[in-house]
């Protein structure tokens, strides 16, 4: 197929080549750590080039099942590996929940127990369009603070990632008996920032192709950062479709960051159907290893005030136990854009009349002293 596209069709590769093009983003990496908990939704981003992240927890649920007329107690571990592979935009990723079911039958009193995998898999995810890639689009507008706070409709642009994977049938299943020990799995993770507080990340995914019961699943979950950038909260909505399984679940939840690299969360949620109905409880961490180096930029690609500008008065005052102070000591997430407030808005706005007066005052030859 690639011999005949070349012999046959040469123009066919290079046009796609040049239309994709414009769709290969560059993410950014964090300071702060972005952990996919609590909820099961994907963002879009990329945890960053040699960044190791552990997302882990633990639940509970309680699912009763009205036609089998069954009650099952499940408690599990939930854990994720994400790598920044190669570059940037690409993130190896893994992904285990493993449960300890103990199910009762109601008309005969019977019980049993068994341990499963209920979700095994690993994958590839790669940022195609970074819609924040552009500076230009990270600037604040020094003339509106509401452009800068509220939600407009160009917002509703998203960043647009690719998953594409394999899902593991181990240990013998009792859910998924006859499917085959791997299917393939496919993906499609958006991410909007509707406001510098509210984010919007949807996923649709096709998992198990090549199962007697491939499965069609979305997610969509919007989450928001409050005042103290430490805390957030979120609300998820997913849907599953199967000729085996299909559900309607709603979870939510709360996040905290403890350091740059450390978040703990609790989350809780249910499902909106009888069989089974689901109620379920979960708490859990996100720890960071970070091994990112940024690339060294030559000195004639960097720009003026890039290695920290002058040194400011008592920049090196030290606190009454010796150690220097640090103005940004529990800020919060540096990641989380809440935006100039007014005040800092109008002081951007002399700042940027003031450069604009010099820059025209040079070219017409002005020279200031």
């Amino acid at each position: 197929m690639g011999k005949s596209l070349e012999t046959k069709k040469p123009g066919i590769l290079s046009v796609f080549i040049l239309l994709l093009l414009p769709f290969l983003g560059i993410s950014q990496y964090t300071d702060v750590i972005n952990s996919n908990r609590p909820g099961l939704s994907v963002s879009a981003y990329a945890v960053g080039k040699n960044v190791l992240q552990l997302e882990m927890g633990v639940g509970f649920e309680q699912s009763d099942h009205t036609l089998l007329n069954t009650q099952s107690n499940i408690f599990g571990s939930d854990i994720s590996l994400r790598y920044g592979l190669l570059f940037e935009q690409l993130e190896l990723n893994w992904e285990g929940t493993f449960q300890n079911e103990a199910k009762t039958f109601a008309n005969t009193g019977a019980e049993t127990s068994f341990a499963k995998f209920s979700r095994n898999r690993l994958g590839l995810k790669y940022l195609l369009y970074d819609r924040y890639k552009s500076p230009e689009r990270n600037k604040p507008n020094l003339y509106s603070w509401r452009k800068n706070n509220l939600f407009q409709l160009r917002n509703l642009i998203p960043s647009v990632s690719l998953y594409g994977g394999a899902t593991f049938n181990l240990l013998d299943n009792p859910n998924y008996m006859g499917d085959p020990t791997v299917m393939y799995r496919v993906m499609v993770a958006t991410q909007s920032r509707l406001t510098p507080r509210f984010v919007l990340i949807s996923n649709i995914a096709y998992d198990r192709i090549t199962s007697g019961f491939p499965e069609m699943s979305y997610l969509i979950s919007l989450s928001y950062a409050f005042r103290n950038p430490k805390w957030s909260t979120f609300v998820e909505h997913q849907g599953v479709q199967s000729d085996r399984y299909a559900d309607v679940l709603l979870r939510g939840g709360v996040a905290h960051l403890l350091g740059e690299g450390l978040q703990v969360d609790v989350s809780m949620g249910a499902s909106f159907k009888n069989t089974p109905s689901r109620i379920f409880v979960s708490g859990g961490f996100s720890y960071r290893f970070d091994f990112h180096q940024d690339p060294p930029a030559a000195i004639e690609d960097q720009e003026a005030g890039e290695n920290g500008g002058p040194i400011k008065k008592n920049a090196m005052k030290k606190n009454k136990d010796g150690r220097k102070e640090n103005k940004n000591k529990g800020s919060g997430a540096e990641d989380i854009d809440l935006g100039p407030s007014k005040k800092q808005l109008r002081k951007l706005k002399k700042e940027d009349k003031k450069k604009k007066k010099g820059k025209k005052d040079k070219e017409n030859g002005v020279i200031e002293f």
